[in-house]
């Protein structure tokens, strides 16, 4: 028997095929482009995206040979929707996570509903990133789109629409929209009739790992074969990189940088709402997650190569980077900020430049930035008491064993390597298999992830100093008007 999870970026899709041995058979890609507007929007077109996912599943399967895919799940990026008419075509593009021009409505409606209300219910705190921010603008903005949807859908649900089964979501994906009762597991009422948006126009929200129904669409995989619920990426980023038990995190490195951790049971305290670190459901049943993450993140180099060396490939790059620690302070935010401080304003900053700082100082200095974000909200977690022991690496990021090592420096934590490439794709799938096999995830972690490596960090490269400045830099640059 053999599965397939698909995981829905916001730059392309993947697709991959896994046997009952976790082994992966194939894999396909397709990318896509996101289109930015002068006004802070950042738009997919739903239709393309879709296009594209038909055709990697279609794709992969094929690849896998005669062991026919019997289930997939998705992992989808969050937030991101569209609206979409009573036929199921889209009436617009996806408004992604980047997309800023809700900013208005994020300060203003919470503190109408009332902030802490509305983090009671939902688990999260205000950013223009949200579903509801986007929905309130999109109302507002974009009336006739607004009065003709039939329904509003997030990217897994969509392709369920367009896999042929009822649309639905995994719990921790509805969980990213900030109209989902996190406690409760359902729409929240309170929260949907302030904004006018009766829930037959949202897809029904499931636990992850649930069997949706059977496949309609011609895409070459078994007879019978079913859509298994999924989620959030980052949750089910989680899994693929077995990072299923409290004290264990996720640490993913891609366009935006993310550490994952799981909690045991929800955790909606004082101090982690000041520091934006939401509580939502993790696609394990029972267990639950928050993201502490750099949306800067890996496009810090994308972003240096481009500008400074765009003939040089990633690994050539970074092959030039300063090898011991730099005297410089960067503070990585070449895009809004994410957590702490969910700042769309705050501009990136290198502190400490001289006529002989070199090239390989700035790069490294610029991967060091992101690593003291990250090793920032790792202390506020652990001044709120959610310690995080164990370190995964996934994405591109972590095939570096240079970057790697620099983050285990950087946040004076041992990471692990994992003999795992889509992470996404990998934890999809194993909800799949779960779903139609029985086997409980967690032995399916056992048998499917194993840790190749841990790199610890070096005693020598000590960032406790700078980490100390780096906590004051921000709050003295929002002092300076017109920052």
């Amino acid at each position: 028997m053999s599965v397939l999870g698909i995981d829905i970026g916001t730059g392309s899709c993947k697709a991959a095929v896994f046997n009952a041995d976790g082994r992966q058979l194939a894999e396909a890609q397709r990318p896509y482009s996101l289109h930015l507007t002068d006004d802070g929007g950042a738009e997919l077109d739903s239709e393309q995206v879709m296009d594209c996912c038909l055709s990697v599943i279609r794709e992969a399967a094929q690849r896998a040979g005669t062991d026919k895919v019997q289930a997939i799940s998705i992992s989808s990026q969050g937030e991101a929707f569209t609206p979409i008419d009573r036929n199921g075509r889209a009436l617009g593009p996806a408004m992604v996570s980047s997309d800023v021009r809700a900013a208005k409505f994020s300060r203003e409606w919470p503190e109408e509903f009332g902030p802490d209300r509305l983090y009671q219910i939902t688990g999260h705190t205000a950013h223009p990133l949200f579903t509801l921010f986007k929905l309130l603008w999109l109302k507002v903005n974009r009336p006739d789109v607004w009065r003709h949807a039939a329904k509003f859908l997030c990217f897994e649900d969509l392709l369920h629409a367009r896999l042929g089964v009822p649309p639905s979501m995994g719990w921790p994906l509805a969980g990213r929209t900030m109209l989902f009762d996190v406690r409760r597991h359902e729409w929240s009422g309170e929260i949907l009739d302030r904004i006018g948006l009766a829930r037959e126009r949202l897809a029904a929200p499931l636990p992850s790992g649930t069997i949706v129904g059977e496949v309609r669409a011609d895409l070459g995989l078994a007879k019978g074969a079913v859509v298994v619920t999924g989620g959030h990426d980052q949750t089910c980023g989680a899994l693929g990189a077995g990072a299923v038990e409290p004290g264990m995190a996720m640490y993913a490195t891609g366009s935006v940088e993310c550490i994952c951790p799981t909690f045991a049971s929800p955790v909606l305290s004082a101090e982690l709402q000041r520091n934006n670190l939401c509580t939502y459901d993790h696609v394990i049943p029972g267990r639950y997650a928050t993201v502490a993450y750099s949306l800067t993140g890996g496009n810090i180099l994308r972003w240096f190569k481009e500008q400074f060396a765009p003939a040089e490939g990633y690994d050539a790059l970074l092959a030039t980077a300063a090898q011991s620690p730099t005297k410089l302070l960067v503070l990585p935010y070449w895009t809004p900020s994410g957590t702490p401080y969910f700042d769309v304003n705050t501009p990136g900053v290198i502190c400490g430049l001289r006529m002989n700082t070199t090239r390989g100082e700035i790069l490294r200095a610029l991967l060091e930035g992101v690593a003291l974000e990250m090793r920032l909200n790792l202390e506020i977690l652990r001044e709120s008491g959610c310690e995080v022991s164990e370190l995964r690496a996934i994405g591109g990021g972590a095939r570096s064993q240079f970057w790697t090592q620099l983050k285990a420096d950087v946040i004076n934590r041992p990471i692990s390597r994992l003999n795992v490439e889509e992470a996404g794709c990998l934890g999809a799938a194993m909800l799949a298999f779960s779903a139609v096999g029985g086997e409980p995830l967690a032995a399916l972690v056992r048998r499917w992830v194993q840790p190749l490596s841990v790199v610890t960090p070096n005693v020598d490269n000590s960032y406790d100093a700078l980490f100390s400045k780096y906590r004051e830099v921000y709050p003295l640059l929002r002092r300076l008007p017109g920052l």
